[in-house]
């Protein structure tokens, strides 16, 4: 979502383009056509799915599942269950510091140090800071052996804080952004000191209980919740119950379950003027400082869907993944909920229902026929900037791009020089001079703006490196599993292939360069395995990223 912020105003949320625009938007019947189609493409009925909403103000025009509730037990998903949400908790956490500043319990200035004496540099970290990703705090999630450690189990606010508190910052308060879980948790431990309730608690009484949302709490593990599905993943092609978390560790973070009803219900309330006094919902969804260039305000993203502002922010947490979406301008909403950590894109799926909704959606990808001799011709290095590339390379017959440290991802050509990502959304122009001579390439994130330019260089193609064989030993040394953070990292063999496999997304192949140092082809990474028999730990690197995932144990 690095996209220009657009300024809201009472013009841009009532104004005369909604007239225009109604009048060509679809109806509910129209728009169940595409909603069917598009979940049938990217779920299956027997295996885990999805559950949406889609509405226009008040009316809701789609509601919908697709996909199994318990596996196990062969339960369907029903559009009223319930569904662990992750990271859009932040925008319930955030909107109750709001709520409480319009109580005038506490100011958007206020440092750490007030609500927390004692935490190290709270002098210099403000409520603002924390609320926009901005203040440099360590994300704990990402700590080598905090998440494999003792917070498995249920832990307190401050037994949390415990584990992140003394580590190294990312950068000065104020000077730069990086999304961090840390800073949600303090946000929470901020509600807990100005309320004396618990943080959860604090969240219903402020904001859940106005705005009438029954179906959305503290996803504890201690109690049943009615309607609650299960949660999965994948290794390699089966799909697997959902890793263990407690969850008093995500905290604020991420630790609300709810349903598509209720968070629909909560983007009228929140949006629509309901629980927040005007400057503090503005102050909440305008990305400032930092936190401009990535374009987020308060557990709120902001970017585009169709040229219309969009108000949105995603989840991901073990065995589920939710998208929640707002186009102020035309009272859109979009509601995306799945229960597995490995299925379609919840986001992408969200911004295509939106489009749909405006009566505008993206174009269906319907490739052409390019032989492969005039495909070869786009092959090359494209400079983005200092330091990163993407470089277009045929394989095994398809054009495929990969930006530095990224994916292999394949191109679908539509049209003389145009190419669409998988994503259905992204298109890449290949742009020519006036000799006709390809000079470079942009790309059009999600379809959206004016794209990013990249000059084609006289830079030589990435020789594709060289694998061995191993044996027996050396590769039974290496395979297991391995934790850092929230992440599992799974090294297998399926169907006679060395494989490894990220928690939430899908296995890759694995080929040995040495018998300690492995890499991987569609995406630039390398895996270095420790000594030992069998390894402790290995090390990712990718993109200048350096993590250690240590051995899980039995």
């Amino acid at each position: 979502m690095r996209m220009t912020m657009l300024a809201l105003s009472a013009a841009l949320l009532m104004g005369p383009g909604y007239s225009a625009w109604a009048a060509k938007a679809p109806d509910a019947a129209a728009l169940k056509v595409y909603a069917d189609q598009l979940l049938e493409q990217n779920y299956q009925s027997d295996a885990p799915g999805a559950v949406v909403l889609v509405a226009r103000g008040d009316e809701v025009l789609y509601r919908g599942a697709r996909g199994m509730a318990s596996i196990e037990l062969g339960v369907p998903l029903a559009p009223e269950q319930v569904f662990r949400i992750g990271s859009v908790t932040k925008q319930f956490a955030a909107a109750t510091v709001m709520k409480l500043i319009d109580q005038g319990q506490l100011s958007l200035d206020d440092p750490l140090s007030k609500f927390l004496p004692g935490y190290p540099n709270g002098d210099k970290i403000t409520v603002l800071q924390l609320l926009n990703h901005t203040a440099g705090v360590k994300n704990y999630t990402d700590i080598p052996g905090v998440m494999a450690g003792p917070i498995r189990m249920d832990v307190s606010t401050s037994a949390l804080i415990d584990t992140f508190k003394k580590a190294p910052v990312d950068f000065a308060p104020g000077s730069a952004w990086t999304c961090s879980n840390s800073g949600y948790v303090l946000i929470g431990a901020v509600i807990e000191a100005v309320t004396g309730l618990t943080w959860d608690a604090a969240i219903q009484q402020q904001v859940l209980s106005p705005a009438s949302l029954s179906h959305t709490r503290f996803g504890a593990d201690d109690v049943l919740i009615a309607g609650m599905v299960s949660g999965y993943g994948r290794k390699g092609s089966q799909v697997i119950p959902a890793a263990y978390l407690s969850m008093t560790q995500p905290h604020a973070a991420g630790a609300l379950v709810s349903t598509v009803d209720d968070l629909f219900r909560w983007n009228r309330a929140l949006h629509g003027g309901q629980l927040l006094k005007p400057a503090s919902y503005q102050q909440m969804i305008t990305p400032t400082g930092a936190a401009a260039e990535a374009s987020y305000g308060f557990g709120i993203g902001t970017g585009t869907v169709r040229g219309r502002l969009q108000l949105s922010h995603g989840g991901g947490i073990n065995g589920f993944a939710s998208h929640l979406l707002y186009l102020p301008q035309d009272e859109v909403s979009v509601v995306v909920l799945q229960n597995s950590d490995d299925g379609a894109d919840a986001a992408i799926i969200a911004v295509k229902l939106a489009a749909s909704a405006l009566g505008d959606p993206y174009p269906e990808a319907r490739p052409i026929a390019v032989e492969p001799e005039a495909l070869a011709r786009y092959e090359g290095v494209y400079r983005i900037d200092e330091q990163n590339t993407r470089t277009l390379r045929m394989v095994d017959g398809t054009l495929t791009s990969q930006r530095t440290g990224g994916q292999r991802l394949k191109l679908m050509p539509i049209e003389a020089d145009v190419f669409l990502f998988e994503d259905g959304l992204t298109r890449m122009q290949i742009e020519r001079d006036d000799d006709n001579q390809i000079s470079g390439m942009r790309l059009f994130q999600n379809g959206e703006g004016e794209g990013q330019f990249a000059e084609r260089t006289d830079e030589p193609l990435p020789s594709e490196r060289a694998h061995i064989d191993l044996d027996d030993a050396q590769l039974q040394r290496v395979l297991g599993t391995y934790v850092a953070g929230p992440g599992t990292m799974s090294v297998f063999v399926d169907d006679d292939q060395l494989k490894v496999q990220l928690s939430g997304q899908p296995a890759f192949d694995l080929f040995a360069a040495t018998p300690d140092q492995f890499f991987l082809t569609v995406v630039d990474a390398t895996l270095d395995f420790a000594a030992g028999e069998p390894a402790p730990s290995l090390t990712l690197k990718q993109g200048g990223a350096v993590i250690e995932f240590t051995r899980k144990k039995d």
